[in-house]
């Protein structure tokens, strides 16, 4: 097997894996609140990678975190993880995962937009033909309407936030400190929501301690085969291959849930994979003509969640 075959299972397994934290987590959503949820996954991730960082001698609390963009990047991904959740809660597993995959369309369009990066006719087509997917799964004032899609939407939005963020925090800045800090922001974010719902604090009570442990396991271990996968082998080769968490997502959903998505939604999670994929290999033809290295494409751990912190130029 090959650097990039075995680099393209372990993005299969991750995205897998993360499917598998998604199933736990909808599991958890009918005793748990949502606020309690946040904070125990939140926390607990938070504590494991700054155990990592401890034992590699980085330190975890510095003046850096302080940066605006860092704090705006924990910001994005506290929110994205309360609507996140909350859209599992509410709605389909498999909508909430086909909705969520538009993220590298509203990340180009955001670049486009906020930062000022030139986008191509090519790009700005993809992008608005996958807007028409989610537009088919949300189907507004429609009969199908679910309301909690427009849940993973705003996920969509916070996450865009966060990689926008990420672009322009400082090299300096660890990779892993990022991550650690995102995780404790999500789970301060679910302290705080439960502290508005005024949920009384207790521990996870019978199956709740199973399924967070299955969350957490499967969460970090998706993290995980995702961060190897992308130091084996160029992004461009493996990026396509975390749409497989949408395959995962809706076969634990019709398995597990009993979810039956029609017609309609299939087309409309076909035509946003067919346009992330579009736009991100434009994106890597783009990388590939201005010379870039693929660790520098990558970025310093993974582009999927620390997204390259450079000032990109396009004119495709």
């Amino acid at each position: 097997m090959t650097e990039h075959q075995k680099a393209a299972a372990l993005m299969v397994l991750g995205m897998a894996a993360f499917a598998f934290e998604d199933v736990f987590i909808k599991l958890l959503t009918t005793s748990m609140p949502i606020g309690l949820i946040m904070a125990f996954l939140g926390i607990l991730g938070g504590l494991v990678f700054w155990a990592v960082m401890a034992v590699r001698g980085i330190r975890l609390f510095t003046r850096d975190l302080l940066h605006p963009m860092v704090l705006l990047r924990n910001l994005g991904e506290a929110l994205c993880g309360i609507l996140f959740v909350a859209a599992l809660a509410l709605g389909d597993l498999s909508s909430a995962a086909a909705i969520i995959q538009a993220l590298p369309l509203t990340m180009t369009l955001g670049a486009a937009l906020l930062l000022g990066e030139p986008v191509g006719w090519r790009r700005w087509t993809s992008i608005m033909v996958g807007f028409v997917g989610v537009l088919m799964i949300l189907r507004p004032g429609g009969e199908a309407f679910q309301p909690a899609s427009l849940l993973a939407l705003g996920a969509v939005v916070m996450l865009t936030v966060r990689d926008l963020a990420t672009r322009r925090v400082p090299e300096h800045v660890p990779s892993d400190a990022l991550t650690a800090s995102a995780f404790l922001s999500a789970g301060l974010g679910g302290v705080v929501l439960a502290i508005l719902q005024q949920t009384a604090p207790r521990l996870p009570a019978g199956d709740e301690a199973f399924y967070l442990l299955g969350a957490l396991c499967f969460g970090l271990g998706g993290y995980s085969a995702m961060v190897i996968a992308t130091r084996i082998a160029p992004i461009a080769v493996i990026a396509p291959f975390r749409y497989a968490r949408l395959v995962f997502a809706m076969i634990l959903g019709i398995l597990i849930f009993h979810e039956r998505p029609d017609a309609m939604t299939l087309i409309g999670a076909a035509i946003i994979v067919g346009s992330g994929i579009y736009t991100m290999w434009r994106e890597a033809r783009r990388k590939a003509g201005d010379g870039l290295a693929p660790a520098e494409a990558a970025g310093s751990v993974s582009a999927m969640v620390d997204p390259p912190r450079r000032d990109h130029r396009d004119s495709d």
